[in-house]
């Protein structure tokens, strides 16, 4: 196993945050269980955007977790990522187009990346890359590329999306998580508006969790043990009296219908479980990185692991977005040198660490951004936004791998031959998680709302 990657100053400031976990679970104040601010504390509001409805039905139903546990784990690469520059080089153009990085050869033989993904090369057997994505509809935000929609778009009208919901929502309504004690959808990043898209307008109960707010959210408050919360008809009398003083609140009505739930999901300890790293020997967190995308891979494979059905995973705000040396990220040399060894770590221990725990076959691993970059660098040496193609990582899941899909032109101005869209990467994605790609929300106005649009269907290299 490679060592950590050694960061200069310029790739720490990148990665701000990342020597420290923000997800490790932190204590509450002292509350008096039974009280309305330990209640609503512990339950409600620990519970705010966990899938709220599906998962409290499926545990009233006496739901048990799933024995597939399909997953999804998808790596945003916010800002942007070069498509010339990480999975689709062109070391024959010239050095204006090929950039600063030589291609490297992979395991697959034929298919190359850029110098600075050796461990990613060695495992390109168990990768595929598509490097013909459409991503015309996308701009800078989460919008287009995590619903796997061409119709949700950012607008900047108040009318971001158009409703659309995202494919981490849609997992979340029709699936559901692989366990009824976990959240379905996890989002895992700092800045959560430019990085993570939600439920549209499908509905509050099918938002993503912070992650690395709900472990305080469900932390036991000092002074209170397991073993005074486990006196079931203590906590069963407190309750009736408390939900009494809620009643004439509307806002409270959820109190008596998913109550219990609130009281299991505190004792149970799971959902904080889960979420502590701090359990992982220090030679597997070593091996994912000791950086926020490392740290957050390591708890993506925990969440899902323990149930979450689909994980967004975020490093920082905006770090692949070089458009020069000029600017805050820096360009491709300065600002992407430093951060892609800490890509190529996370998705080769990520893989090797799914496989070793009989987890990748079920599991669909993700790793992509908004849009490619310009072909021709700056003035700068940097690339400019590029909306006509990019590249997508793709791994696990039961699917065919050791393949490029699709491909771009000898400059890697647009897609060559290939063509795939975001709705055929939602249709992929719904179809390992066993969602009928027929199936319809119904929105606000009650109009039923296709889950796949525009005719996508699942890429057929990875079918």
């Amino acid at each position: 196993m490679a060592s950590s990657p050694k960061l200069d100053s310029h790739a720490l400031d990148h990665l701000n945050g990342t020597l420290a976990s923000p997800m490790l679970p932190r204590g509450g104040d002292l509350i008096r269980v039974g009280s309305r601010r330990w209640f609503l504390q512990t339950g409600l509001a620990g519970l705010a955007g966990l899938s709220l409805a599906d998962t409290l039905r499926l545990s009233a139903a006496g739901a048990t977790p799933r024995a597939d546990k399909k997953a999804v784990i998808l790596f945003w690469l916010s800002g942007g990522p070069s498509h010339i520059d990480t999975w689709d080089p062109k070391p024959d153009a010239p050095a204006e187009i090929r950039g600063p990085y030589r291609a490297i050869s992979t395991k697959v033989p034929g298919i190359q990346v850029c110098e600075h993904l050796p461990l990613q090369a060695q495992i390109m057997d168990k990768l595929s890359i598509i490097r013909s994505v459409d991503c015309t509809a996308s701009n800078h935000t989460p919008i287009t590329m995590q619903a796997g929609n061409s119709l949700a778009r950012r607008t900047d009208d108040g009318n971001d999306g158009a409703g659309y919901p995202s494919m981490g929502s849609i997992a979340a309504k029709f699936r559901g998580p692989n366990d009824p004690e976990m959240p379905a959808f996890v989002g895992l990043a700092d800045s959560w508006k430019s990085d993570i898209w939600g439920a549209g307008r499908m509905g509050n109960d099918f938002e993503p969790i912070k992650g690395n707010e709900l472990p305080g959210r469900l932390a036991m408050p000092q002074g209170i043990n397991v073993e005074r919360l486990q006196n079931r008809q203590e906590l069963r009398r407190q309750f009736d009296r408390l939900s009494c003083g809620l009643q004439r609140d509307a806002a409270l009505q959820p109190v008596d219908r998913y109550g219990q739930m609130a009281y299991d999901m505190v004792v149970s300890g799971k959902v904080q479980k889960a979420f502590d790293i701090g359990q992982e020997p220090p030679a597997m967190r070593d091996a994912y990185g000791r950086v926020s995308v490392g740290e957050k891979a390591l708890l993506a494979r925990r969440l899902v692991e323990a149930g979450v059905t689909f994980v967004v995973v975020s490093g920082a705000w905006g770090y692949f977005d070089h458009h020069g040396d000029e600017v805050k990220w820096g360009g491709i040399q300065k600002g992407l040198t430093p951060i892609l060894p800490s890509i190529d770590r996370v998705m080769f221990t990520l893989v090797n660490d799914l496989k070793d725990r009989g987890l990748l076959d079920s599991t669909l691993v993700l790793m992509m951004g908004e849009f490619g970059r310009s072909p021709v660098m700056t003035k700068t040496q940097g690339r400019e936004h590029w909306t006509n193609v990019m590249s997508i990582l793709v791994a696990g899941g039961a699917l065919p791998c050791g393949q490029t899909i699709g491909g771009t032109d000898d400059k890697g101005y647009g897609v060559k031959e290939g063509r795939v869209t975001p709705a055929d990467l939602a249709a992929t994605t719904f179809r390992h998680l066993g969602i009928d790609l027929d199936a319809h929300w119904v929105n606000s106005q009650g109009r039923p709302t296709a889950i796949v649009t525009e005719g996508g269907r699942p890429i057929p290299e990875l079918c």
